[in-house]
C-alpha cells in the first residue's frame, strides 16, 4: 500500500463515516474493505452519532455479543477494555450484562468488575456464576501483579522497624544506622568507624506488630478503588504480623474482615452505589482501635460527605491525637486524577492527615512508608506505572 493511500486509510478510520463524508468534498476519499471495514463498523456502532441514532448495537444481546467478538479480533486488549467501558456508559448496556452469554464474551478488567458488583443485587442466578468467573479472573490477575511486591515491601518495613541493640548475627546488623550512630567514634588515622553500639533488625519477632484498618467508600464513583482495596486487604490479611480489618461503607457500614480469605467473596460482599456517610464509617473504625500507636487507618474515599462533616473531622482529629496514623486515599486506581471534595481534603490536611490519590503499583511503597512512619512522595504515588 502506497504512502498516500495508507495516509487516507488511517484518516478514514480515525474520522469515521460521517466526518469522512464531509472531508471527501475536500478531496479525502477512500473505501475500506475486509478487516478495515469490519473495524470501522465496530467503531461506528459505538462512536458514530449517526449510527447510534440508527442501527447501532441495539438492545439485542446476540448483536452486542457479536460486536464484542469483533472488537476483540481487531483491537489489542487495552483498547478493547476502553471500548467496553465506553459501550457500557454511552449505550447503557448494563442490563445486557445480566445475560450469561454476554459475560462470556467480554474482556475481563477492573472496570467491568466494578459494573458487575453494582449489578450484584439485580443479577439473576443463572448469570451469577458467570459473573463470579469474570471477577475471579480479574482478581487472579491482580494478585499475580501485586502480591509479591506488597509482601516484600511490607515485610521489609516491619523488619526495619523492629530494632535491637543486640543483633546476634552479622546479617541482622543494620550497617547504615550503626555507622551513623557511631560517627563520633571515627578514627581518621585508620579511616574507619569503631562501632561501640550496634543497631540491628529484630528479625523473627512473633505476634501482631501493626493493626491495619481499610475503610472503603462504596459509592459508585469509587468502583475501581473498591476492587483494588479488596485485593490488597486480602494480601495484607495473609501476613501474621498484621491484624487487618476491611470495612466497606455507604450510608451504612459492613465489616468484611471475616471474608478476607477469599477476595472474590469480599468483592461480592460490597454493594456499589448509594450515598456516603464517612462519619459513620470513621466512628466504626474508631471502635476497632485498641493500640492507637500501632494502628494505621487507610480511608479510601472521595470525601463527598453526606453525614455530619464537623463530627467526622473531630473523630479523625481525636484518632490522630491518640497516635493513630490516618491516611486518606482519594482513589486507589489507575484512572488518573479523581474527583473529590477539596474542602474536606484541605480540612484534613490542616489536621496533619494527608489526602491524595494512589495508584495500585505505588500502594506497597505507601504501606511500607506508613509502617515505618516516614515521609513519602505523594506526587509519585499518583503517577501510573507498572
Amino acid at each position: 500500500m502506497g504512502g498516500e493511500e495508507e495516509r487516507l486509510r488511517r484518516w478514514r478510520l480515525a474520522l469515521g463515516g460521517a466526518a469522512a463524508e464531509g472531508a471527501m468534498e475536500g478531496g479525502l476519499e477512500t473505501v475500506l474493505e475486509g478487516a478495515d471495514a469490519r473495524m470501522d463498523a465496530a467503531l461506528s456502532a459505538l462512536y458514530d452519532e449517526h449510527e447510534r441514532r440508527g442501527a447501532g448495537l441495539g438492545a439485542s444481546a446476540p448483536r452486542v455479543a457479536r460486536w464484542l467478538g469483533d472488537i476483540r479480533e481487531h483491537f489489542p486488549a487495552g483498547v478493547v477494555q476502553v471500548m467496553q467501558k465506553d459501550a457500557i456508559e454511552r449505550l447503557d448496556l448494563t442490563r445486557l450484562l445480566l445475560e450469561p452469554e454476554m459475560l462470556e464474551a467480554v474482556e475481563p478488567d477492573v472496570h467491568l468488575v466494578g459494573t458487575l458488583l453494582s449489578l450484584n443485587r439485580l443479577m439473576p442466578e443463572r448469570a451469577r456464576e458467570s459473573a463470579r468467573a469474570v471477577v475471579r479472573t480479574v482478581v487472579r490477575e491482580l494478585e499475580a501483579r501485586l502480591t509479591r511486591r506488597t509482601l516484600a515491601a511490607v515485610s521489609g518495613a516491619l523488619d526495619r522497624t523492629a530494632r535491637t541493640h543486640r543483633p546476634r548475627r552479622a546479617a541482622e546488623v543494620d550497617w547504615d544506622r550503626t555507622i551513623r550512630a557511631n560517627l563520633g567514634n571515627y578514627l581518621p588515622e585508620r579511616g574507619t568507624v569503631v562501632p561501640s553500639r550496634l543497631v540491628g533488625y529484630a528479625r523473627g519477632q512473633r505476634g501482631v506488630r501493626r493493626d491495619v484498618v481499610l475503610a472503603v467508600d462504596q459509592s459508585g464513583s469509587m468502583a475501581a478503588s473498591v476492587v483494588y482495596a479488596g485485593v490488597f486487604a486480602a494480601v495484607l490479611a495473609s501476613m501474621r504480623a498484621l491484624r487487618t480489618s476491611l470495612v466497606a461503607f455507604d450510608t451504612a457500614v459492613v465489616d468484611l474482615t471475616d471474608q478476607l480469605r477469599d477476595p472474590v467473596e469480599v468483592l461480592f460482599g460490597t454493594q456499589l452505589g448509594g450515598g456516603t456517610d464517612v462519619n459513620r464509617a470513621v466512628a466504626y473504625c474508631q471502635s476497632l482501635v485498641t493500640r492507637p500507636a500501632d494502628t494505621i487507618l487507610l480511608l479510601v474515599s472521595d470525601l463527598f460527605e453526606g453525614g455530619p462533616r464537623e463530627e467526622m473531622l473531630r473523630r479523625i482529629a481525636a484518632m490522630t491525637a491518640a497516635g493513630v496514623q490516618v491516611i486518606v486515599l482519594l482513589a486507589l486506581s489507575d484512572d488518573g486524577a479523581p474527583q473529590y471534595d477539596h474542602e474536606n481534603a484541605a480540612a484534613l490536611a490542616a489536621l496533619g492527615v494527608p489526602a491524595f490519590a494512589c495508584t495500585p503499583d505505588a500502594f506497597p511503597e505507601l504501606m511500607a512508608a506508613a509502617i515505618e512512619r516516614r515521609s513519602y512522595d505523594q506526587c509519585r504515588m499518583t503517577r501510573p506505572g507498572r
